[in-house]
């Protein structure tokens, strides 16, 4: 079957590994046709091409920019994207009949786009949910309900309340997810709401010990001391001023070091407290090459997850995967809303605190520090390899299409 996969981001080539791209390939392995519909932003002076990457059809669309930009021009950009998409592919596609469309959110517009293509194919519709928007911009103050920016908050909630109404399938990331949505949109028949994890192509990321060694030799790291990494996003969603908080907490513990590898909008405020008090065993590294970045990670001894504790949807955050596949156990300090420390702990692959009580935070690193960290990465990683496969969210997905849809040759 042709299945057509919309998103608002600019995707790397398709041979790349990402959550996405690892299923729209698994897509592909099974013998369906495969088509991508991204965004080229205006900043990168590239126009609209299409073009075949790792045997997968991928139109990249020229539009607006939407990172990295003032929240006007991110608004107008997200707010326009359907009508680039649909021209495009009118132009591009329109001869390409489409039995699926796959869509994640972030952001709730592609509701446009999504009806042009059911309607003009007779398609089905899966949504990825990634993000519960508006909600979670509510939760962290970017934005609100009330008064005149809550005009902005009623149009992106009337546009998500639609994107559920003509999606016939919605995947969730966890259980606590499913319930969110089910709770918060009755109107929503509860028999199309499913569990579709974030998942991975299974790849073994753990490295031996001489090549732990050279990593941390290579990037300054301690060889006598456990190594805690954070590596991601450093935004508003990850709570930066707890994470602070708690590295302060930690500056006299001799057998601990953390290492923080991201950039975002609050990487200052990491930045101002690394370099005024100087902690001994902390290190700050602004973003890296995937690939560096995995083989770094693979040489610390415990990933950690920080999510901003004001948060009232449960997000279930993909950094989880990575520290899975290269055999770290996981320290994850979230709100009480979210599922994903349940999972961990019930796993038997780390620990959960929340993000409000530094307390805890040391006593989940204290138990860490006596915990056998290769035997409890190891529990991670075999939870991956039996939850979190890109073989077992695609026959999820297709296993709902599969009466309708049969594979064309």
């Amino acid at each position: 079957m042709n299945v057509l996969f919309l998103s608002i981001s600019s995707l790397p080539h398709m041979s790349e590994h990402s959550i996405s791209l690892d299923l729209l390939r698994e897509f592909q392995r099974n013998g369906h046709r495969v088509y991508v519909v991204c965004a080229i932003e205006k900043k990168e002076n590239a126009d609209t091409s299409f073009c075949e990457e790792a045997g997968i059809s991928v139109l990249r669309v020229k539009t607006g920019n939407n990172k990295n930009t003032g929240l006007i021009e991110k608004g107008m950009t997200t707010l326009f994207l359907p009508n680039f998409y649909i021209s495009a592919i009118k132009k591009y596609l329109n001869d390409v009949k489409f039995d699926l469309v796959l869509y994640p959110t972030p952001p709730v517009t592609h509701v446009k786009t999504v009806k042009f293509i059911k309607k003009r194919d007779g398609a089905k519709s899966y949504l990825l949910l990634k993000d519960i928007f508006p909600q979670n911009a509510v939760d962290i103050g970017m934005m609100t309900k009330w008064g005149v920016k809550g005009l902005i908050y009623r149009y992106f909630r009337k546009q998500e309340k639609e994107l559920y109404r003509i999606s016939d399938r919605i995947g969730c990331m966890s259980g606590a997810n499913v319930d969110y949505v089910l709770k918060h949109n009755p109107e929503i028949d509860l028999e199309k709401v499913e569990i579709s994890p974030n998942s991975i192509e299974y790849v073994d990321m753990r490295i031996s010990d001489d090549g732990k060694n050279r990593m941390r030799e290579k990037y300054g790291l301690p060889q006598d001391k456990k190594v805690y990494v954070y590596g991601g996003n450093l935004g508003r969603p990850q709570g930066i001023p707890f994470l602070i908080d708690c590295l302060r907490a930690e500056k006299d513990n001799k057998e601990a070091f953390f290492l923080i590898v991201g950039n975002g909008t609050e990487y200052g405020k990491l930045e101002t407290f690394v370099n005024e008090e100087k902690p001994d065993n902390v290190l700050l590294l602004k973003r890296l090459p995937k690939e560096d970045y995995d083989l770094l990670a693979a040489s610390c001894d415990v990933g950690m997850i920080f999510l901003d504790h004001r948060f009232t949807i449960p997000n279930f955050p993909s950094r989880l995967l990575s520290y899975m596949q290269a055999g770290l156990p996981v320290i994850a300090c979230t709100d009480p809303n979210t599922d994903v420390g349940r999972v961990i702990a019930e796993g038997g692959f780390g620990w959960w605190c929340e993000s409000n009580d530094v307390k805890a935070f040391e006593a989940v690193v204290a138990e860490s520090l006596k915990a056998d960290l290769k035997e409890t990465g190891k529990n991670g990683h075999d939870f991956l390899k039996e939850n979190y496969t890109v073989e077992k969210n695609y026959e999820s997905i297709i296993d709902k299409f599969r009466v309708r849809n049969k594979v064309n040759g």
